[in-house]
């Protein structure tokens, strides 16, 4: 009687609730069924996720939560680690990483307000290993005090610490926490960009896809290494496309990068549209196919999965001084469909 009480109550609350990314007539049915589900687990979850052997590692713990390692240095993106989002929006999948197991983190970056980036509870679980969040402009007056700095960074500006570069990078998104403040938080979405040490990482956050702002990324940044871009939601596609890249839009947006490597986020993990589960990822890899990119340049991960993209090497340089070995495709060249 207690959890059809619950069901009801979830059913009727769900609008007012869910998150800003979702739409909530198209998420009730998946979210009823979602709170009388147990999240499926991980079946390996890293321990000690610091990788020694790696310049450049990504592990995706789920949703646009991403653990980025570039040399010392461990970045994590839009921490969720809580069951729900907006309350009653329900994880499908457990988190692929364990709050404890995390390293101490360099900076934590988020990319928007939205319940399911902003997660004010994930941030107080992992507050003793936080040193700095960095947090687009307006994006301040959501996030209390807590033990660790939090800063605002403008469009196109730049956050330095210790070496390390963060950049906040324009996307095409919303920004607003509550729907109703929608009118004043209108600059609080961002992409980021990290440099450290000649590696480029581009953190997509959420967005759609709007050809301009990629093309302007590339034109400052004209070396990424890797692209953490968003591939869902997908459906109903008239309505999501307006804040939302699909997995053919996200293709489009890593080629207009110019990346050496896609690693895709932002599906699986909670329901925010009517894709059905395993969709985007199947969608992705029909797209990498028909556009012909070459072997090895996109990394679809699992829940947990962490992928060594540059290893540590052993001789006088930490880097290969040709790189093309590494880099899908031979040598660096203009991005486009493999011949």
């Amino acid at each position: 009687m207690a959890r059809a009480t619950t069901v009801v109550l979830s059913a009727l609350l769900l609008g007012a609730s869910a998150p800003a990314c979702s739409y909530p007539t198209h998420l009730v049915a998946g979210s009823l069924t979602a709170l009388v589900s147990e999240p499926a687990p991980v079946p390996r979850k890293a321990a000690h996720p610091y990788r020694a052997d790696a310049r450049l590692a990504v592990l995706w713990v789920g949703h646009a939560t991403a653990l980025i390692q570039i040399d010392d240095r461990v970045i994590l993106t839009d921490p969720v680690f809580t069951s729900t989002v907006g309350l009653l929006s329900k994880r499908l999948v457990a988190p692929g990483l364990d709050p404890e197991a995390l390293p101490p983190l360099s900076a934590v970056l988020i990319s928007h307000m939205h319940f399911d980036h902003l997660s004010l509870g994930s941030l107080e679980r992992i507050e003793a290993k936080t040193r700095v969040a960095l947090v687009p402009r307006g994006g301040l007056v959501y996030v209390p005090d807590f033990a660790f700095d939090t800063v605002e960074v403008a469009p196109w500006q730049t956050w330095e610490d210790r070496g390390m570069r963060m950049t906040a990078v324009p996307v095409e998104h919303t920004g607003d926490r509550y729907r109703i403040d929608g009118a004043w938080m209108t600059t609080s979405r961002t992409a980021w960009v990290v440099q450290y040490h000649g590696i480029t990482v581009y953190f997509g956050g959420d967005t759609a896809y709007e050809r301009d702002l990629f093309v302007r990324a590339r034109a400052r940044f004209p070396r990424i290494d890797v692209a953490l871009l968003p591939i869902a939601p997908i459906h109903p596609r008239p309505q999501k496309r307006l804040h939302h890249t699909d997995p053919g839009e996200a293709v489009q947006a890593f080629l207009d990068l110019g990346a050496r490597w896609m690693i895709p986020i932002h599906y699986d993990t909670f329901v925010n549209s009517t894709d059905a589960f395993g969709e985007p990822a199947r969608v992705l890899r029909r797209v990498i196919a028909e556009r012909r990119l070459p072997r090895g340049s996109a990394h679809i991960l699992e829940h947990g999965e962490q992928r060594v993209l540059i290893p540590r090497v052993t001789t006088r340089s930490s880097r290969p001084q040709d790189d093309s070995a590494t880099r899908p495709g031979g040598p660096r060249s203009p991005r486009g469909p493999a011949d």
